[in-house]
């Protein structure tokens, strides 16, 4: 009987490690982050990792908004994706530097594949996502943003970088412009670039939210990997 009642409480336990999928980090320094891994996940395979990067509207320091809209949110609703998803949160913009911080200690401690590494976001997150993508190149295997922009000083690194920029044409919040502003800026440091623009007809600064609920930018992202 005490083996029995023994067994009961670490039984449970077992159970609860193989469904925690999303675990919150709030560190000293630097950005908090939520970490999603899926279920069953065997720590000798090496899994893919999305790096998504949220907007103005769910910065702060609530970690939970970082789940009403993209990755996070396309997976609470049934999306499946046997990748580790990382998704910071930010109060004021995007730190190249500091988001690269939080995707290294997610590499070192969990089963990543540094060869297929995406990073992807929308409005501010677009932003940010050409930024980092821009500012390390070489750790990237692709990149989405959505609704966003980019600095231009970053345009020739990111000839590097596997792109698709999307935008929508009716976005009144951050216009059109600045995605046609960026992928120019790319073309002309190369213009032989893997980088493409979709321009959304009718879409808006939200509607294009449910990008991330379709299967097209994934597998976008998926087809890439870094050599070696």
């Amino acid at each position: 009987m005490k083996i029995i009642l023994l067994f009961i409480p670490l039984f449970f336990f077992l159970l609860s490690q193989t469904f925690a999928q999303l675990k919150a980090v709030k560190p000293d320094s630097g950005y908090s982050y939520f970490v999603r891994t899926p279920e069953g996940m065997n720590s000798a395979e090496k899994l893919p990792v999305i790096v998504f990067l949220h907007g103005r509207s769910l910065s702060g320091h609530d970690l939970n908004r970082v789940k009403r809209y993209g990755v996070l949110r396309a997976i609470e609703r049934g999306k499946e994706l046997n990748a580790i998803i990382i998704a910071p949160q930010t109060s004021n913009g995007w730190d190249p530097d500091k988001v690269i911080e939080v995707l290294d200690h997610v590499m070192q401690e969990y089963p990543a594949d540094k060869n297929r590494v995406y990073i992807c976001g929308m409005s501010m997150g677009g932003y940010g996502t050409m930024d980092v993508a821009g500012k390390y190149p070489e750790r990237f295997a692709a990149a989405v943003a959505i609704c966003g922009g980019g600095t231009e000083i970053y345009a020739c690194n990111l000839t590097q970088v596997p792109l698709w920029i999307q935008h929508g044409s009716a976005d009144r919040a951050v216009p059109a412009s600045e995605s046609k502003k960026i992928y120019n800026a790319i073309k002309r440091c190369d213009k032989d670039a893997d980088a493409t623009l979709t321009i959304i007809p009718g879409g808006t600064h939200g509607s294009v939210e449910n990008l991330f609920h379709g299967e097209k930018i994934y597998e976008f992202m998926f087809k890439h990997h870094k050599e070696g």
